[in-house]
């Protein structure tokens, strides 16, 4: 059986703090551990099904935390090659992965910054790949307002983004 939006929010998503904190501390940076703590949550989330067999999700999302900030500081503690040498197997500068990861980013915060129930249908339909259905199973709201809360969202996701890269042109 695996854990439902429900019971993760109820029991992991209080621990974001405490994530939060752990991570700062380990990667003396706000936007390294915000990106850290956010990586675990996906994480955490794509496990659930191991989490119900932890006998302390708040220990295993600790030490979650802990080894994420070690591979973020393992990675970043290798020696620098000159950024115009060096391409992944598409052919991807460090450049243009660096550009859309700042996109990335930044729809992320976007989504952070629309109302609670609007986020998550975002997310579970976006990015999870959940059904309107499913989502309105979990949600406790009927598939019309799923549907509705979903354009509501991307439509705003889209002018603020659309707004930010104007900004940034001008």
């Amino acid at each position: 059986m695996k854990m439902e939006l429900n019971e993760f929010i109820i029991y992991v998503l209080p621990l974001r703090k405490k994530l939060l904190e752990l991570a700062r501390r380990l990667t003396e940076d706000d936007d390294d551990a915000e990106d850290v703590v956010q990586e675990v949550l996906l994480k955490l989330w794509s496990r659930r099904v191991e989490l119900e067999q932890c006998q302390s999700i708040e220990a295993f999302a600790m030490t979650t935390t802990r080894n994420a900030c070690i591979d973020l500081m393992r990675t970043r503690h290798k020696p620098d090659a000159p950024l115009s040498d060096v391409s992944d197997a598409d052919g991807q500068t460090p450049e243009s992965l660096l550009e859309a990861k700042d996109e990335v980013r930044r729809v992320a915060d976007i989504i952070a910054s629309l109302p609670p129930l609007q986020q998550v249908i975002m997310r579970m339909k976006d990015i999870e790949g959940y059904e309107t259905e499913e989502i309105a199973q979990l949600t406790g709201c009927n598939a019309e307002a799923i549907r509705s809360n979903l354009s509501r969202a991307r439509k705003r996701v889209r002018d603020i983004y659309l707004n930010t890269l104007r900004r940034k042109e001008e």
